[in-house]
């Protein structure tokens, strides 16, 4: 009960930089989409190349996913994330934070936007498939990461340039295991992509390459 209480009050505390760094994301998620717009006919034509070997090599039933794509997946979300924490370690890594929440917006929705401008509903099954699901988890605990080093670089602000005294210990560790939390939550996310996902991509492969936009080579 003690715990949820702290939970609570840690939530309430911090959710005017919850709702900050949520729409930062989704401003990143709106310009993301709209690049898509941007790009030239040759880039589009390059992309529609990648993705329909992607789904041609998937539903030939070329081996993908496994050991090798975990440890990839883990080591780009705790990169991450790690990049996160250590910028929140100093009071002018705080700016760069926020670029990285609007990049990762900006990547989800590029992602999104170009299956979805190009495959129409066929697309947003793929993306609903192989890019929302992980998204569920790896999204929040970015944000979560996020919102815990702001606070700890506004920590910092508060008791060294304002001359405030208060234990530094305490507000690191707490920092540092919301850190290692969203780390243990990021490996189930690895273990996911490398070894589930790659099953449901299987699954809707045929129906991806029956739409118009994707011709075999």
């Amino acid at each position: 009960m003690n715990w949820n209480n702290q939970m609570r009050h840690y939530m309430k505390d911090h959710l005017p930089l919850y709702v900050f760094v949520s729409v930062l994301f989704v401003m990143g998620v709106i310009f993301g989409a709209l690049m898509v717009n941007a790009l030239s006919p040759g880039q589009k034509e390059e992309m529609e190349r990648h993705v329909n070997s992607f789904i041609q090599l998937v539903n030939q039933g070329s081996q993908i996913g496994g050991t090798e794509t975990f440890w990839s997946s883990f080591l780009l979300h705790i990169k991450w994330i790690g990049l996160i924490w250590a910028l929140g370690l100093s009071v002018i890594g705080l700016p760069f934070i926020f670029v990285l929440d609007f990049l990762k917006g900006t990547l989800v929705g590029f992602s999104v936007g170009y299956l979805v401008g190009q495959l129409s509903w066929k697309g947003m099954l793929f993306a609903f498939i192989s890019i929302a699901p992980q998204n569920l988890i790896i999204i929040p605990a970015i944000i979560m990461c996020s919102v815990a080093a702001c606070s700890f670089s506004l920590y910092l602000v508060r008791n060294r340039l304002m001359q405030r005294k208060g234990e530094l210990s305490p507000a690191f560790f707490r920092y540092t295991a919301i850190t290692l939390f969203m780390g243990m939550l990021l490996l189930g996310v690895a273990m996911f992509e490398a070894y589930l996902s790659p099953h449901m991509v299987r699954w809707v492969a045929p129906m991806l390459l029956e739409a118009q936009m994707i011709s075999a080579p």
